[in-house]
């Protein structure tokens, strides 16, 4: 007979967005004429850049003529993308990062969860709390944790509180972990990491033999200059870090799918012989066994993101959603409401006031003022006491629910 994987009955029952979507649908058949307002998402809702709607386009057209059709495309993404990822996102911030080491791919939440298959099961594993769940869960899924306890913390991690207290920074362990997983600017707390912070990092990695797994999806985001947007910016990354990077929130791609990789060639990690191994090449062989591509339609449409059109339409993208976390960092702070965020990252973190749990907290802002958000305990056990508010949405349904919370909630 046939066997499952059973380290998937570890895993919660993707509890959040379930729990969410039950007590959002029971307030509403409740109260049919309610407005609701979604906040919680990280999902974008304006269109796609007009540069790459254009190039997608011609694209298609190209593939209606045998002579410039295109089928299987290079597991590694088309030359001509991985180039311009290259000059504009890297080497132009003085990154020492070549086009032969950046693997386009369907997303970066792919990529944080496939990238396990090239790594042993003895490691230990550090995350952040909170934390973007897909890293715990894809590492219970492959079987390098225990059962998760009462607060749903999974035996053979070691979580790394990020709180008001540690101003939302990832301190380093005091013991050896062989993979790190860190994510800044950070999903959900929206914080940053600051260049002496992520080189200690660097440092302890370098020190440690550690591999560092660095989400740079929300780097768009940044307005602070003195902020890194990538790892990379750190002397002594390239022998310790991969970088996952998106196209979803800066262009609008969260449907269309187009994201990278960046696993330097200097990068190395132990067989079970001692020896060194070239982590590019496991990834590059994992990639070509398992993964064909992204479409050419696709990876034209990114490659408009690097055109002079593109950067434009992008850089109004990112300050249309930036305009949203200003307002509602500072219409949360006149409801007396305290909040941390929202600067150089699309997510407003909110301590929930009057020492109300998550869920109340929750339960509170739909009730009240008919408003949804993400309860921070769903993020981790660290979480707990916060909530995440999205500036994934229409100037209009931001200035609503903000006017609605800021006339209608009593802290």
């Amino acid at each position: 007979m046939a066997t499952i994987n059973n380290h998937y009955l570890k895993l919660k029952a993707g509890y959040l967005f379930p729990e969410i979507a039950r007590r959002v649908n029971a307030f509403a058949e409740a109260n049919p004429t309610a407005q609701i307002i979604r906040l919680g998402i990280g999902d974008v809702t304006e269109p796609l850049p007009e540069a790459c709607r254009t190039a997608m386009i011609k694209a298609v057209e190209e593939m209606g003529d045998r002579a410039s059709f295109k089928g299987y495309g290079p597991e590694q993404g088309y030359g001509w993308l991985r180039e311009k990822i290259a000059a504009q996102d890297f080497q132009a911030r003085g990154c020492d990062v070549d086009a032969s080491e950046i693997f386009i791919s369907d997303g970066s939440k792919c990529d944080c969860g496939n990238i396990l298959d090239i790594f042993g099961h003895d490691n230990t594993i550090a995350v952040t709390d909170p934390v973007y769940p897909v890293y715990v869960d894809t590492n219970v899924m492959a079987g390098h944790t225990g059962e998760a306890n009462e607060k749903g913390e999974y035996g053979g991690l070691i979580y790394l509180p990020i709180t008001a207290e540690n101003h939302f920074t990832a301190t380093i362990p005091s013991q050896k972990v062989d993979l790190i997983y860190l994510c800044f600017p950070n999903n959900p707390t929206g914080a940053t990491a600051t260049r002496e912070h992520l080189q200690a990092w660097v440092d302890y990695a370098r020190a440690n033999g550690s591999i560092i797994f660095f989400d740079a999806a929300y780097e768009a985001f940044i307005t602070d200059p003195t902020i890194p947007h990538s790892i990379y910016e750190i002397a002594g990354a390239r022998e310790c870090a991969i970088e996952f990077r998106s196209f979803s929130k800066n262009a609008g791609f969260t449907g269309t799918r187009c994201a990278f990789t960046v696993v330097p060639k200097t990068l190395t990690a132990k067989a079970a012989d001692g020896s060194d191994v070239e982590l590019w090449k496991l990834w590059n062989r994992r990639q070509s066994t398992k993964f064909n591509g992204v479409s050419y339609i696709v990876q034209r449409g990114a490659e408009a993101v690097y055109s002079p059109e593109g950067q434009s339409q992008i850089r109004a993208l990112v300050s249309f959603y930036m305009e949203n976390a200003r307002i509602i960092r500072e219409q949360l702070t006149v409801a007396g409401i305290a909040v941390y965020g929202g600067v150089n990252a699309p997510y407003v973190w909110v301590k929930t006031p009057n020492n109300l749990s998550s869920w109340d907290f929750f339960d509170k802002l739909l009730h009240t003022c008919h408003v949804v958000g993400t309860p921070g305990s769903g993020f981790g056990a660290a979480g707990e006491g916060y909530f995440r508010i999205s500036a994934f949405n229409s100037r209009e349904n931001v200035e609503a629910a903000m006017k609605r919370i800021t006339e209608k909630f009593k802290v």
